[in-house]
This record gives structure tokens, C-alpha cells and sequence, in this order.
């Protein structure tokens, strides 16, 4: 597996922490850290949407600095988080796959996108020649780890490969599960659209894997 970028890191520290907060007997308590994580995304959200509002107002200048973020793995992250990342979903995977090809085709590789549903994206690598185990380890590492820099806020990733099993990761974090919105990655949210940055269904427990 790639190596997980720090901000994922810190986010799964927070699920934990959640986690172990919700298990605690006091419901009072988890009430409590409940209200307290919803004023904070609130608090962060609205100073983070208004900040892009600002650099938005300065025109077109403005606009390419708030794309020139959105191309920052840890800025992107952080707005993928609160949903004002300046690209939907699908247009961040896309273009995290053709940032990624001139690496791919180096060591004599190619990747395909099947189809994106539901936050679940499926992949196929394709390999030129027989290859070695390494080189296929390589291919899979560079496009998981191009991808989930890119949508962080991906629910699964299937990748296949020619004679192999179907490889199937769950996202790093269960990033609608942080934001308690109950919204699908890339469906029904509009490129650049805010999410509402609600706990209030919030279950600290993560989901099933998903496959397309």
C-alpha cells in the first residue's frame, strides 16, 4: 500500500479518538464531543468557504489561485473535506489518472477507467509484455496512491489486471462518515458546491466495503 499522506493519517486519528468517545457509557458525554466536533467543521467551514469567496472576488486572478489549491494535496484534502473543493469528484480522479500517465508508461503501463458510481471508482491496469511481480506492485502503488491523494473522499478502489483478482481498498477514511452529511461522494453536489457540515448523523463506525 502507498504511503497514506499526513493529513489521511490525522483524520483516521480522529476517527479512532471519535470511536473510542462513542463507545464511552455517558451519553451525555458523546452528546457533548458531538456538539463540540459540529461547532468546530462549522466554525472551520465558514472561514474556509469565505476565505475562497475573497480570492474569488479578486476576478480571474483570484479564480486561478483557488484552482492552483485545489491542485495542493493538502489544501485539496481539507476542501474535499468541507466540500469546496473547486472540482467534482469525478473530475478529480480523472485528473489525477492523466497526471499520473507519463509515470505509468515509464515502466510500460497504461491505466483504464471502467466507471465511478457511487463514490467507488474501478480501474484496469494494463501491463505491456509479460512483466514482473515488481513492476505490476509499482503500476498499482503509483495509480492507488495518485488517486487517493486526488479523492480522498473516495469510498472504494477497484483495480484489475490482466490474469489477476480484482484488487478492492476501502478509502483511507470514510470522509462522509467524518461529516456526518449522509452525501455520496460526486453525486449531487454541483463542482465547487459546500456540503453541509453536519454531525448530526453522525455513526463513528465505518462502513462495509463497496465494489461497482
Amino acid at each position: 500500500m502507498p504511503p497514506q499522506p499526513e493529513f489521511q493519517q490525522r483524520l483516521q486519528s480522529i476517527e479512532r479518538l471519535l470511536g473510542q468517545i462513542e463507545s464511552a457509557a455517558d451519553p451525555s458525554l458523546r452528546a457533548a464531543v458531538r456538539d463540540l466536533v459540529q461547532l468546530v467543521m462549522d466554525l472551520h467551514g465558514a472561514g474556509i468557504e469565505r476565505i475562497l469567496e475573497l480570492i474569488r472576488a479578486a476576478g480571474d486572478g483570484g479564480e486561478s489561485i483557488v484552482q492552483k489549491l485545489g491542485r495542493d494535496d493538502l489544501v485539496a484534502s481539507l476542501l474535499v473535506l468541507y466540500g469546496l473543493h473547486p472540482l467534482g469528484f469525478e473530475a478529480r480522479v480523472t485528473q489525477a489518472l492523466e497526471k499520473i500517465r507519463p509515470r505509468l508508461h515509464a515502466h510500460e503501463g497504461e491505466v483504464e477507467l471502467l466507471g465511478i458510481q457511487n463514490g467507488s471508482v474501478r480501474l484496469r491496469l494494463h501491463a505491456k509484455g509479460h512483466g514482473c511481480s515488481s513492476t505490476a506492485n509499482v503500476l498499482h502503488e503509483i495509480v492507488e496512491d495518485a488517486v487517493y491523494r486526488s479523492a480522498p473522499d473516495i469510498t472504494a478502489l477497484v483495480v484489475e489486471s490482466p490474469g489477476q483478482d480484482a484488487v478492492n481498498k476501502q478509502g483511507f477514511v470514510p470522509l462522509a462518515m467524518l461529516q456526518g452529511t449522509g452525501v455520496t461522494p460526486g453525486v449531487g453536489l454541483p463542482p465547487g458546491a459546500a456540503a453541509p457540515h453536519s454531525f448530526t448523523s453522525l455513526s463513528f463506525t465505518g462502513g462495509e466495503d463497496g465494489g461497482l
